[in-house]
């Protein structure tokens, strides 16, 4: 059987490799768009306005609009942060959202096939020879690029074998369940509201969420410790917040990526983007931005490649991503290697999040995606009470 040739495989049809497709078929490159059925990543779903504007994303997508989130300490003293009146958290449901971003791509001009990734052939001739599977136990069918995007999640089979080191990037494993909820609950359940719980029973090193969507919400934990019952842990938080009796309506997990690689390219003829390049947030765990605006990044330097068939060209991918976002990262991997580490550490967390700089100052932080300089004196204040919360110099309230 013939092979068709496309300029561009992209493997894996999630937030990442569905912006790059788009990018890539309306810059006139030929692209196919390969995605496993079924697929739906655990995720919170929380996006900035900021995404929505610079991604052309409908506001219709928005199941929710949150004004607030509640930080909950080990000793269940809890923060609320009002986003005020600089915006709100919105919220996606991923099923119905990357299935709106796929679609677009394929109304760009990509085309769409359902099918699992194998792997990568070579046979002499230009290009790679994707494999794939429509169905378990089907043919190998096989398709030529002369670019292949891995965009296939953190533990991506395209970055594990074409990109060295990628098998050892460190991961956070996050289950949620996603359930029919009501509009409050006695116990605190608030469905206005981002619940964010760093408690040392609910993980023992990341943080547990309750997330609302509408007539549903996101419940769920992260963490890297083997042997932790992360179903456990949601079924005590929803009998914490009375939604135990609430019907779950689908239950989802998967690895989350702790750090960016430190190459995204083979020197040849595969970019990974995405979870597969390693660009979820530490600290937050977000990811849904970063994924297009690291997709779109991709994208950018796949068209060089492909214009002017310098591989070099793909390197600039993740120079551009780091340059953009790489000191949002480092200090974010700094945040979560000290407060994440102790539940006395996360009590203290919870309480500068009391604070009105670090509230004001990360909110802002979070709608522009970059780190605000307009209030020097808030950062000076915010450091000076980062020591001395580290230090143990300042009591916590209870």
């Amino acid at each position: 059987m013939s092979m068709t040739d496309f300029d561009v495989v992209v493997v894996g049809g999630g937030p990442s490799g569905a912006t790059a497709a788009c990018d890539l078929a309306r810059a006139g490159h030929k692209v196919l768009l390969l995605d496993r059925a079924g697929r739906i990543k655990p995720c919170g779903g929380a996006v900035p306005p900021r995404l929505l504007e610079e991604f052309e994303v409908p506001q219709s997508l928005l199941v929710a609009r949150a004004r607030a989130a509640r930080m909950v300490a080990p000793s269940s003293r809890a923060v609320d942060m009002p986003v005020g009146e600089i915006g709100y958290v919105g919220m996606v449901d991923r099923d119905v959202f990357d299935e709106w971003l796929r679609d677009r791509a394929a109304s760009a001009g990509a085309q769409r096939r359902t099918g699992t990734y194998e792997a990568i052939e070579r046979d002499g001739a230009e290009g790679a020879v994707v494999c794939y599977r429509e169905e378990r136990g089907g043919p190998v069918l096989k398709v030529r690029a002369r670019l292949v995007i891995g965009a296939d999640g953190a533990r991506s089979g395209v970055a594990r074998e074409n990109i060295p080191g990628a098998e050892r990037n460190p991961c956070v494993f996050a289950y949620h369940e996603v359930v029919r909820s009501p509009e409050s609950t006695p116990q605190g359940f608030d469905g206005a509201r981002c619940d964010v719980l760093y408690q040392g029973r609910l993980s023992p090193d990341f943080y547990a969420w309750v997330f609302p969507h509408g007539e549903t919400s996101s419940i769920g934990v992260g963490s890297a410790h083997k042997g932790f019952s992360l179903r456990g842990s949601v079924k005590d938080l929803r009998a914490d917040l009375g939604l135990e009796g609430c019907e779950t309506i689908r239950r989802e997990g998967a690895p989350i990526p702790l750090k960016p690689l430190k190459r995204w390219d083979n020197g040849r003829d595969v970019l990974v983007t995405g979870d597969a390049a390693g660009v979820v947030a530490p600290a937050s765990g977000e990811g849904i931005y970063y994924a297009m605006a690291c997709g779109r990044i991709a994208a950018s330097a796949a068209d060089a490649f492909l214009r002017s068939g310098k591989p070099a060209a793909l390197r600039q991918a993740r120079k551009t991503f780091l340059k953009e976002h790489g000191r949002v990262f480092w200090i974010l991997g700094i945040m979560q290697y000290f407060w994440y580490s102790s539940d006395k550490r996360r009590e203290r967390f919870v309480e500068m999040c009391a604070d009105r700089d670090v509230q004001r100052l990360t909110w802002q932080a979070y709608m522009n995606k970059k780190l605000v300089r307009a209030d020097p004196m808030a950062h000076v204040r915010i450091f000076l009470k980062d020591c001395a919360h580290l230090l143990g110099l300042k009591p916590v309230a209870r």
